[in-house]
């Protein structure tokens, strides 16, 4: 007994830490509800600064600094290797959903691979086509820094002003003419210490044009005394923002600024007022300056400027603590805000790396990896009051990329006349069974009142699970056409859901009755567990095939609007990630936000997002029919009915952040698996009494009088009369108003019921035929639809992958459909990993 108690208290436990890790918010005082916006000329509304990091995306991830932080920034910086290639291209696109997911504006780092001269307008369209990819997706507003620090001499392309500026007045030109809406970037490093020792040499081997742009004082020489800006300056037309990266390297001393060669020997502060100097282009310099970089190009050339940068510390050398070297560097920047009101984007670096100027040591530029500093940092941007905190742009989270898979193919009227054609069909169906029933007695299902399996129930699961199959590889051809049109409201989800349910509150007693109650309740617990196993397995199965080159995993890991669901057409195209941070968990340890992600199914492929709420209802069966086996079925119904609608008035009360709330809300569509249990717990008792002479009646009625208001409401709207009592536009508004899926509207929850019941009277009187014709396919199908269920998943991705594939092609599609479907049989026909994978 008492080893009982300790499972029961284990279970409780864990399924409290599940759902409460869910539910628990994550504070950010900062983080605003609503986008702030941005100007027509791509700046912060306001007078606001956008801030964020240039983030190391190979180790980190925007979900992490913002928890870290404790706060949404409204910018993100990445750095892209260009020519894109296509890892580039998917490192991009991967960054732009996670900064799309906070609302992010993105600042995309342009680095040349290959020689300035090299470059030609075909890499410009192809960079463009990116931007414009991204934009048409998310409305994600895009800064491009071209070859940024391009005076240094620590990159490839320092110190080429004749084929630099070529080069970005090239890729200018392309983005200009493009609909990305994409502001350029000229980003130089800041001038003190130009030209940066090693290139003190640089005219010998340069061509006459940058010699003459580089030797600005025309004396032969390139040396301090010349711009360290103006050779590089590719024209207004060009540039819509203007750039400085200004990072402090720990050496405290002006005659120590960056680029020179004077290696870091312990952590040092920032001098007061070191900042101020640098913005007045006084830090550092041997050289007096005519002029500030701020000056010449941020108010000469009426352009808003974008800051880079950050402070190092050295955690293998001594000297100030790290906070007090960061936190003394940013408080400076923030300080100089005021007085430079064009300074309205600020990147810090947050990375961890090898600096040069440390002596090749590894340095640490983040500001967030460490609490009680991430802390320090937060406050002073908030008490600063002039930066602007994320989403400044509309969010596209995973949630609305889970809750975009409910795609319909039809609205309005065109859905309800299938709806409506459907009842007609079911409704004559029905009257005829009942005189068939006894004109050929003989056809019925052979109904012995022993408890066991139902046949009939098994069958008519292998038809719902191989409509869910079907309609998730996406192709044409008549076995589609029948499971999106010919069942009316129904999709196999939530009679898949119901009859799950059904099944369940038969055979559960069964369990009961032979183990005891006890015994069955670990059971379904073991089950579920299974359940939850299998489905953490097949979601790190599916994110390690995607690394295989030949697999086309992106069709199910992630999710493009079609247009047709609840975003309407302006949401035609975007491209949904359902693996958030899923990089993250190869990092050694993984994240806890990665991991919490995964643990709470949070990622996953879309045609699987059911499963968890497969998990969820398993673990409360046993709660659930102890109830229901206490005769208190009623309350249970009460409280079903409560949450149902709970979530219908309150929508937000999410109890998890699972991928399947978002399509399948777990207090809403629980009530069909509830009532799935109570009809089948007392299945014998409700079907005498609907087999007997007034239950008949009471059906025939309800059957018939659903199919004819559909008729009635049909008919006056195509007539152009008002159906009284019914008003006058009801049936242009029924299908939004009574038959969305994911609420399980009142429409729908009525479909259910009347296709099961016709459903049923059908296989009762026409069992011997059907089962003769198909029974030995959907029956053995229906028996292992979970394991189905599972497989279907990589089939949707092998089917995905194979080249030159015409979904529309209706034969292809009809092949593709019969040999899936044969192939399922066969797999549950040998058993194939039953061991494994629930049935």
């Amino acid at each position: 007994m008492k080893r009982r108690t300790t499972r029961a208290v284990a279970l409780v436990i864990a399924i409290a830490v599940l759902v409460l890790g869910g539910t628990a918010p994550v504070a950010s005082a900062a983080t605003r509800s609503s986008p702030a916006g941005v100007t027509a000329s791509g700046t912060p509304r306001g007078s606001g600064t956008w801030f964020g990091p240039d983030l190391d995306w190979a180790n980190d991830a925007p979900d992490g600094y913002a928890g870290r932080l404790g706060a949404t920034p409204s910018m993100y910086g990445i750095d892209v290797d260009y020519p894109v290639d296509a890892r580039a291209a998917q490192q991009w696109r991967t960054a732009a959903r996670q900064a799309a997911a906070q609302g992010a504006v993105l600042v995309v780092s342009f680095e040349p691979r290959t020689s300035l001269a090299r470059l030609d307008a075909a890499d410009a369209r192809r960079a463009d086509g990116l931007l414009e990819q991204v934009r048409k997706q998310y409305g994600t507003e895009q800064l491009v820094r071209f070859a940024p620090e391009m005076n240094g001499t620590w990159v490839r392309w320092g110190q080429q002003p004749t084929e630099f500026v070529s080069a970005f007045r090239q890729l200018a030109r392309v983005v200009h003419a493009g609909t990305s809406k994409a502001r350029m970037v000229w980003s130089p490093s800041y001038g003190s210490g130009y030209p940066f020792g090693e290139a003190a040499g640089r005219l010998a081997s340069a061509n006459a044009m940058d010699i003459a742009a580089l030797d600005t004082n025309h004396d032969d020489r390139l040396t301090e005394a010349d711009d360290p800006y103006a050779p590089y300056w590719p024209g207004s037309a060009s540039v819509d923002w203007v750039g400085l990266s200004m990072f402090f390297f720990g050496k405290g001393k002006a005659t120590a600024a960056a680029g020179r060669s004077v290696s870091l020997s312990q952590n040092a502060a920032p001098v007061a007022g070191e900042v101020d100097r640098r913005f007045d282009e006084s830090w550092g310099y041997t050289q007096p300056q005519d002029r500030t970089f701020y000056q010449r190009f941020a108010v000469g050339e009426h352009r808003p400027l974008l800051l880079d940068t950050g402070a190092l510390d050295v955690h293998s050398l001594g000297g100030a603590a790290e906070l007090t070297v960061k936190q003394g560097w940013w408080r400076q920047i923030i300080a100089a805000l005021p007085s430079h009101p064009l300074v309205r984007g600020v990147t810090w670096l947050e990375a961890d790396r090898e600096e040069p100027e440390a002596g090749n040591r590894v340095a640490d530029w983040r500001d967030t990896a460490v609490r009680g500093i991430a802390g320090s940092f937060r406050t002073d941007l908030q008490d600063a009051g002039r930066f602007v905190f994320g989403p400044v742009t509309d969010r596209f989270t995973a949630q609305q990329g889970s809750a975009a898979t409910n795609q319909q193919l039809e609205t309005g009227g065109d859905q309800m006349a299938w709806i409506v054609a459907c009842a007609v069909v079911l409704a004559l169906t029905f009257l005829l069974s009942g005189l068939v029933g006894r004109l050929a007695p003989s056809w019925r299902y052979d109904d012995d009142g022993k408890p066991g399996r139902d046949l009939r129930i098994d069958l008519f699961r292998g038809f719902i699970i191989l409509a869910v199959v079907i309609t998730h590889v996406e192709l044409a051809g008549p076995y589609s056409y029948l499971t999106l049109h010919a069942i009316g409201a129904i999709t196999g989800a939530e009679m898949f859901v119901f009859l799950s349910g059904l099944v369940l509150g038969m055979v559960y007693p069964l369990g009961v009755a032979r183990f005891g109650e006890w015994a069955s309740a670990v059971n379904a617990w073991r089950r579920a567990r299974k359940q939850y196993l299998v489905t953490l397995g097949v979601i790190l199965v599916v994110f390690a095939l995607s690394f295989v080159p030949f697999l086309k995993a992106s069709a199910i890991t992630t999710f493009t609007d079609r247009g047709t669901g609840t975003g309407g057409v302006g949401a035609e195209g975007r491209v949904y990630d359902l693996y958030p941070n899923a990089m993250r968990l190869l990092d050694y340890p993984p994240p806890w936000y990665a991991v919490r992600q995964f643990l709470l199914l949070e990622m996953g492929p879309w045609p699987f997002n059911i499963m968890g709420l497969f998990v969820v209802l398993s673990i409360a069966i046993p709660v659930l029919m102890w109830i229901i086996r206490r005769r208190a079925w009623w309350a249970l119904l009460i409280v079903s009915w409560a949450l149902y609608v709970l979530d219908a008035v309150r929508p937000d009360l999410s109890p998890l952040p699972s991928q399947f709330e978002a399509v399948f809300p777990l207090f809403t569509w629980q009530v069909v698996f509830t009532h799935g249990l109570v009809l089948g717990y007392y299945r014998r008792r409700i079907v005498a009494a609907l087999t007997s002479r007034v239950g008949k009646l009471l059906m025939a009625i309800g059957v018939v009088g659903y199919a004819g208001f559909l008729v009635y409401v049909w008919a006056g709207h195509v007539a152009g009369f008002t159906p009284t009592p019914f008003p006058a536009g009801m049936y242009d508004e029924l299908y939004n108003t009574a038959y969305q899926r994911v609420d399980l509207q009142w429409g729908r929850l009525v479909d259910i019921a009347f296709f099961a019941v016709v459903s049923y009277a059908v296989l009762t009187v026409f069992w011997k035929p059907i089962n003769a014709a198909i029974g030995w396919l959907w029956i053995p199908l229906g028996q292992a639809s979970l394991y189905v269920f599972v497989w279907q998943v990589f089939f949707v991705l092998l089917i995905a992958s194979i080249p030159g594939l015409d979904r529309s092609n209706v034969l292809e599609g009809t092949l593709i459909h019969t040999a899936m479907i044969l192939l399922s049989w066969y797999m549950v026909r040998k058993r194939f990993l039953f061991a494994v994978i629930p049935r």
